[in-house]
């Protein structure tokens, strides 16, 4: 078996891959494409944590999985191995124990259809399928929990409620725009803000500022992402340059968690979104919901709020006058909440992006 140069033996003949091993890689690899697991992009194996394989006698690799950060990905068995569930079981056990290990109890999955009973089988739920593939999750927190935890107005079944899903990356008038709009033609709004440290304002400064922009709006209802809407757990290529297949299958997974799952307990009858002439991910994102979201969700669709000088308001935009010290620049841009913010913090913003943090995309 491999288990020189930095493959080391876990438990029960389990094996952690250096992938970084040219022959691990391609039986890892060939193994992957026998099942129909195809993306190898490095995009997509950088955030890998661990991988870990149980080979045969011949040193023929039967089965793998791997984890990156609390997602379960590229679990696959030989087709001959398919009928012994002791070899699944293996791969996931070790997998969630390592997981245990570093103090993680709420586990996703990502997998083709063709495993998905055999995840529910040992506890896991299936949030959303498609043709391409499932997710799944386990753990000490589940959705239900998530929705108990959203704050709801007395008789909410009886009136008009409507969602915005939002990065926020910071706070714009456009965002602004998008949110006033769906105040004004709706009882209740819910403002979903992306759960994930991957941008250049925090998810804490993000929910921060999009509360001190909307404290004007009493029917609004500011709440934190989580798991399950636009996170790394649910729609990765969100943050990743990934090919337009795998964004396509991302969002369409996405989209129905949020049709599915979150909607109907809050009774949300419409999702606003803004018309997206630059991000070529959140304009696949924004054709998927619309097909995806009816009739149970109709989606609404704004155009781009423009500038006193006529320009599209872009959170990019704001992030790249920030990187270059020209706030000035971008007043029209932000509300006051949002400005004051960015003048204070300038220092620690422009710090961020000389480490390496992302300012371009979403």
């Amino acid at each position: 078996m491999f288990i020189k140069g930095g493959d080391v033996c876990l438990n029960s003949g389990v094996v952690k891959l250096n992938l970084k091993r040219k022959e691990i890689f391609t039986k890892w690899k060939e193994l992957l494409t026998s099942r129909n697991i195809t993306n190898f992009s490095a995009a997509e194996l950088k955030n890998i944590d661990v991988t870990i394989g149980i080979f045969n006698s011949n040193d023929e690799l039967i089965a793998t999985g791997s984890c990156a950060g609390n997602v379960l990905k590229y679990v696959a068995v030989k087709s001959n191995e398919e009928q012994n569930g002791a070899t699944f079981n293996k791969i996931v056990t070790e997998l969630m124990d390592i997981l245990s290990q570093r103090g993680i109890f709420h586990i996703f999955v990502f997998t083709k259809p063709m495993y998905s009973s055999s995840f529910q089988y040992i506890g896991f739920n299936e949030l959303a399928s498609s043709k391409f593939g499932v997710i799944l999750e386990k753990g000490d927190h589940v959705i239900s929990d998530y929705i108990q935890s959203i704050p709801q107005k007395k008789q909410q079944s009886k009136k008009r409620v409507a969602a915005i899903v939002m990065n926020a990356n910071p706070f714009t008038n456009g965002h602004l725009y998008l949110v006033e709009t769906a105040a004004l033609e709706n009882d209740l709004v819910y403002i979903f803000v992306v759960n994930n440290d991957v941008s250049l304002f925090s998810t804490n400064e993000r929910v921060q500022l999009v509360k001190l922009g909307t404290k004007h709006l009493d029917n609004v209802i500011v709440v934190n992402g989580s798991d399950y809407m636009v996170s790394y757990a649910t729609f990765p290529a969100y943050f990743l340059d990934t090919v337009d297949e795998i964004i396509q299958y991302q969002t369409t997974l996405d989209a129905r968690i949020f049709r599915d799952q979150i909607a109907p307990p809050l009774n949300i009858k419409k999702r606003y979104l803004g018309t997206e002439p630059y991000s070529r991910t959140t304009s696949i994102y924004n054709n998927v919901l619309q097909k995806e979201l009816p009739p149970i969700v109709e989606p609404v669709i704004l155009k781009r709020k423009l500038s006193k000088e006529g320009k599209i308001i872009t959170a990019t935009e704001v992030r790249m006058k920030i990187q270059a010290g020209k706030i000035k620049d971008i007043r029209d841009f932000i509300p006051v909440t949002t400005y004051d913010f960015i003048v204070n913090n300038i220092n620690k913003l422009q710090e961020r992006i000389r480490k390496g943090m992302k300012i371009s995309g979403n």
